[in-house]
């Protein structure tokens, strides 16, 4: 795939913006755990996000609803996976699991799994920088779970958060595969309206029996402030960098920048949440960081075109 430089920077631009506002959701995700279920919380935030987009796209879905029609099916599974599924499973984690965790596991491991998949389904190709780059993003994320301590990885087993973050990593990787496949003919702030309103409607029932079980949400300010950021920002505003920059760079380039969110996410958790960063999560962070520069950098360098 050949990209201009115009699209190169602009794309790096865009994938950078959308994971500093999506690393906010793992510091909500953990904050809001004990004030409202994790159903509860995807539900509200795809109402919102859906209402929010509505407007906006309403012209364009009436032109292209035979379009939408003929691709139920394709647009079903980008729904379930990226929508209904990926921050479900992330919400359950933030009962379990700190989101300095949460961040570095889920995000490291879903551009490897997308990756393998582009590998697989798209034929990208992969070279020594990229496998460079990941070897050290997962060096990272290593080096984080077994504490700096070989004992510790030799022991070590997923805690119940740790594999619903994997779970929701898996969900998101087969989201991005999905959306370089999106017809043509539907438009960008199309796509998303339709799979945020298919989402919030796969969630409904989940919701429903949440409810019957926890009963009502008790709303305060700042958990409506939680709901804002998520259905706004969090959904439309980085849906729709990420979905661009997808478009620009392709889907192996642009996942690895989901490496950034749980640097992002890191100094969000320990400025609002009071968590506690010691020297581990910032090697960790370092090889991450390094892993993304090289697999980009290094490797995009013929991909350009001037």
């Amino acid at each position: 795939m050949i990209v201009t430089k115009k699209d190169y920077y602009s794309g790096i631009a865009l994938a950078v913006l959308a994971t500093l506002i999506w690393s906010g959701n793992f510091v909500i995700s953990r904050g809001v755990s004990q004030q409202i279920p994790p159903i509860s919380l995807a539900f509200y935030r795809w109402v919102l996000a859906t209402i929010l987009i509505a407007p906006i796209a309403w012209n364009k879905f009436k032109k292209e609803k035979e379009l939408i029609r003929n691709n139920w099916k394709y647009l079903f599974w980008v729904a379930l996976t990226g929508i209904a599924l990926f921050n479900t499973f992330v919400y359950v984690a933030g009962h379990y699991t700190s989101a300095i965790n949460m961040a570095l596991i889920g995000t490291t491991s879903s551009p490897i799994f997308a990756t393998i998949m582009a590998i697989i389904f798209l034929r990208e190709r992969l070279n020594a920088f990229r496998i460079i780059g990941i070897l050290l993003c997962v060096s990272g994320i290593v080096l984080l779970l077994s504490r700096g301590s070989w004992q510790n990885l030799a022991s070590f087993t997923f805690s119940i958060g740790d594999l619903w973050v994997l779970a929701g990593a898996l969900a998101f990787a087969i989201y991005n595969i999905l959306v370089r496949k999106k017809p043509a003919g539907i438009s960008s702030i199309n796509f998303l309206f339709i799979i945020f309103l298919l989402g919030t409607l796969l969630l409904f029932p989940a919701y429903i029996v949440e409810l019957n079980i926890t009963g009502p949400v008790q709303w305060n300010g700042s958990l409506y402030g939680s709901i804002i950021y998520l259905g706004l920002g969090t959904s439309v505003i980085s849906f729709l960098c990420w979905n661009a920059a997808l478009q620009k760079l392709g889907t192996g380039t642009t996942v690895l920048f989901g490496n950034l969110i749980p640097i992002f996410s890191t100094l969000e958790a320990v400025w609002l949440l009071g968590e506690q960063i010691n020297s581990i999560h910032l090697m960790s962070g370092l090889l991450v960081i390094g892993g993304l520069v090289i697999a980009n950098t290094m490797q995009n360098r013929n991909r350009i075109k001037q």
